[in-house]
């Protein structure tokens, strides 16, 4: 598997994961995320992203996933540099994880949906297919909130024709035992979790790549 995949450790502080394309090439895979997508607390190749690069590998599916994900950031982070990623990378799939520190910060909803559409629209023009990775957030941000939070990633989907992941945490952080799926500051997920969020991730990826 260590012939299949590399790690590189950009000077930019991004964490790339790139799976070599087999012999008939295939498209780019490029995750634009935050610090669940950038292995946060994680050793290197236990988190999702890279978790998906070994098994498009062991699924012989060619494809090059290059994570561009950075722990902390917010939509207007990943809209900011979405643009110089697209013309670099050429991606035909984009993942979009972001959102989740646009809550913690309590930014406003509406723009944390402008952000999330104007990065799916941008990469559709640039000839991508993009799937939007959802969140939720606890119940003590108010019902309310919670349920707009958790529906804009739909919303933009549903408007933009995009694929959606409606709760990348799905049965990580709404069970009964989540605790014990939580680093020891009770955001990030462990090891265990990640294996969990790729399962959630990977059919609607796998649509997009037919």
């Amino acid at each position: 598997m260590l012939g299949i995949f590399m790690l590189v450790l950009p000077q930019n502080g991004l964490t790339q994961t790139a799976a070599k394309p087999g012999a008939g090439g295939g498209p780019v895979i490029l995750v634009v995320g935050d610090s669940l997508s950038a292995e946060y607390g994680l050793k290197r190749g236990s988190g999702w992203v890279s978790l998906m690069a070994q098994r498009l590998a062991s699924e012989k599916i060619p494809a090059r996933v290059v994570n561009a994900s950075i722990s902390g950031d917010t939509t207007s982070g990943g809209r900011s540099r979405l643009g110089a990623l697209l013309a670099q990378h050429k991606p035909g799939v984009v993942i979009i994880e972001l959102g989740g520190n646009d809550a913690l910060r309590g930014l406003p909803l509406d723009m944390t949906e402008g952000n999330l559409r104007a990065m799916t629209q941008a990469a559709q023009k640039a000839g991508a297919r993009v799937l939007l990775v959802g969140m939720q957030v606890p119940p003590n941000y108010g019902s309310v909130y919670a349920a707009k939070f958790s529906g804009l990633f739909a919303k933009v989907a549903k408007d933009s024709k995009a694929g959606l992941v409606p709760f990348l945490l799905k049965g990580v952080a709404d069970t009964g035992d989540a605790n014990g799926m939580f680093q020891a500051d009770r955001i990030h997920p462990t090891e265990q979790a990640h294996t969990l969020m790729l399962a959630n991730v990977w059919p609607e990826l796998r649509k997009l790549l037919k």
